[in-house]
């Protein structure tokens, strides 16, 4: 299974919204950030804002907040507004056409799985997630060098 670019982008948006504290960020701000396509952002804000997890401030100064507080946004319900379905298998999903629907113990298997990740989602909200606004510049942090002691007699 693999959550969808929207859900990425959404769940980054708002970590980084929350990292911003109370300064406002821009929608520019963040893809350059991210380094991904600010019109992709833009919908994902919107999506975001439409449901309240973000706040967008109109006018020459504005931006974007966090609508609500972080402990009070459930990663869950993030990804389950912003994935488009959870069908795993076929008989997930409509129009169905597996011959095995009326007898296979393996939608069982997937459902308890599906209900499984979902639970854990849903245990974690985005203060559990919010890095420091220094963990969003440069990328990666590179592997610290070891210095190799010498002995200089």
């Amino acid at each position: 299974m693999r959550l969808t670019s929207f859900s990425d982008y959404a769940l980054r948006m708002l970590m980084y919204t929350a990292s911003a504290g109370d300064r406002l960020i821009t929608i520019e701000e963040a893809a350059r950030t991210f380094n991904v396509s600010k019109t992709h952002l833009n919908k994902v804000a919107n999506t975001l804002t439409r449901s309240g997890y973000l706040m967008a401030i109109r006018g020459r100064s504005g931006g974007l907040t966090l609508g609500r507080r972080p402990e009070m946004i459930r990663i869950g319900d993030v990804v389950r507004l912003t994935e488009p379905d959870f069908a795993l298998v076929e008989c997930f999903a409509t129009g169905n056409q597996c011959v095995l629907t009326a007898s296979c113990k393996l939608s069982g298997v997937f459902g308890e799985a599906i209900t499984s990740f979902q639970n854990t989602l849903d245990r974690y909200t985005l203060a559990d997630i919010t890095l420091r606004p220094k963990d969003f510049l440069g990328g990666p942090t590179p592997p610290a060098r070891t210095e190799v002691a010498r002995n200089d007699v």
